[in-house]
């Protein structure tokens, strides 16, 4: 078994991750307090959904161990992880679970958000693209879907505080440096360069600017109000 110090999260990984953590604290926060803060909810859901696409295209071309195929917990690596018998780097196979789990109600969670309204003020920027009946079925499943994260995050963090506290192995402090060090079988991370970085940053801003809205046509100026006869 290899003890040398290697390369694990490259930098656009490590950058996503805390990105990620931050906006969707931010998110949690002003959904749960409403009132003019449904703006910036609005807004946040937007650039999450650009980074949700930066993820999605690193997890193809960035390097060695934000790779999805690199952490898909496969069966038989989840038969190994469980038998103890799995030793390698990056993402476990359960860690790789909650990982998908995570992105994927995400997703989910950020598309709904961008076709809701609160039947109050506020409408999700893709409103528009749909009817009220539709917005408001997305909207109850936007609210289910909030709660579910808010569970898998505090497990997730349980997870975390669980691999510090009893198996002495720190799993942030890779995401803050980048490297590994102790033992573990596998490489230093490869891949993952400029062109590849261009690549998902250009996904991403495509998503934000399809997100925003921004594309969709001008709604019509409103009809002046009938004049009434002062009689």
């Amino acid at each position: 078994m290899n003890s040398e110090r290697r390369r694990l999260w490259d930098l656009p990984t490590r950058f996503f991750h805390w990105l990620l953590v931050l906006l969707v604290a931010a998110a949690i926060i002003t959904g749960q307090l409403g009132g003019n803060l449904m703006v910036w909810h609005g807004r946040l859901g937007v650039v999450l959904a650009g980074l949700l696409a930066f993820r999605l295209a690193w997890g193809f071309v960035g390097s060695t161990y934000a790779r999805f195929c690199q952490f898909a917990p496969t069966p038989s690596r989840l038969r190994a992880y469980l038998t103890g018998q799995w030793q390698g780097l990056g993402h476990n196979p359960l860690g790789a679970l909650s990982v998908f789990a995570l992105l994927g109600l995400l997703t989910v969670q950020v598309s709904t958000g961008l076709l809701a309204n609160d039947d109050i003020a506020f409408v999700g920027p893709l409103y528009d693209l749909i009817d009220k009946e539709l917005s408001n079925q997305l909207t109850s499943l936007h609210h289910k879907i909030g709660d579910l994260l808010i569970i898998l995050i505090g497990l997730h963090v349980a997870a975390i505080m669980f691999y510090a506290h009893v198996k002495k192995k720190n799993l942030v402090k890779p995401m803050v440096t980048g490297w590994h060090e102790g033992e573990a079988d596998g490489e230093s991370a490869r891949g993952g360069g400029a062109l590849a970085l261009l690549l998902a940053l250009l996904l991403a801003v495509a998503a934000l600017y399809g997100a925003s809205g921004a594309w969709l046509p001008e709604p019509p100026p409103a009809l002046p109000a009938a004049q009434v006869p002062a009689w």
